[in-house]
């Protein structure tokens, strides 16, 4: 495939998506509201992703604080170990790797649902029947995705600092008290806040991903399959894009 036909699809793709996050804009925000249909899309994708999410901070935390003693041993901070351990969770490593763990779970899962639900044209069933295929299944997802990734970012950055607590414990004692005195003095309402807004981002970028590749889904079973991966492959590169255009506004802003 020649280089302007690839720049070319690249161009369709990103239109469309644009059409349908438009379309989620206009149709998602009117009334009749799923509200029961919404409850049980935050139950799914927030509460039943915790345990890996939790999991993978919980390493994260401590193997992030074993990497990083010996290299302040060796300038004689060690003492600084909880304060940069803390600011790098908090700040970056902890939003984008949730992130990242998210678009592989959720996103590959609802690409792969509204996928399947395509290809066995229950969703033509559903407009048949005179229920709204977008608002049922789209909306209610990107909205759950958009609300539970704070969440679960939040949750994990407090699973991730008990890991390091833990981490900063195996060579030397820290009490509980002081770990998270020296965590919390080093962070500010600025290191906080947008680390938080941007996984409202992350979110919505994970939910619209999935559900315009299973939405769109087509060629039979197989396409099933790779909605689910792409849906995977675009939400991760659509967070890298989103922290790097949001590190770029911080420091405009002077946040940073």
């Amino acid at each position: 495939m020649s280089l302007v036909i690839r720049f070319k699809n690249f161009l369709d793709e990103t239109g469309n998506i644009a059409r349908f996050t438009a379309r989620f804009f206009s149709v998602g925000i009117k009334p009749r509201y799923e509200n029961k249909e919404l409850s049980n899309q935050c139950y799914i994708i927030g509460y039943r992703s915790l345990p890996l999410v939790g999991l993978t901070a919980f390493i994260m935390g401590l193997v992030l604080t074993m990497q990083l003693r010996p290299s302040l041993v060796d300038y004689g901070v060690e003492s600084q170990l909880p304060v940069m351990v803390g600011l790098a969770i908090v700040r970056e490593i902890g939003p984008v790797i949730t992130a990242l763990i998210f678009a592989g779970k959720i996103g590959s899962s609802i690409g792969a649902e509204l996928g399947s639900m395509k290809v066995t044209e229950q969703i033509d069933a559903m407009t048949v029947s005179g229920i709204k295929p977008f608002k049922y299944l789209v909306a209610t997802r990107v909205l759950a995705t958009t609300l539970m990734l704070p969440l679960l970012t939040i949750l994990g950055d407090a699973i991730s600092l008990f890991g390091a607590y833990l981490g900063v414990n195996i060579r030397s004692v820290t009490s509980f008290d002081l770990f998270f005195l020296q965590v919390f003095k080093s962070l500010d309402f600025s290191d906080v806040l947008p680390a938080i807004i941007k996984t409202l981002f992350f979110g919505f970028a994970v939910g619209i991903v999935g559900c315009y590749k299973g939405f769109n889904s087509t060629k039979g079973t197989q396409g099933v399959g790779i909605s689910a991966n792409s849906a995977v492959v675009l939400s991760s590169v659509m967070i890298f894009i989103i922290d790097l255009l949001a590190v770029q506004i911080t420091e405009l802003m002077g946040l940073n």
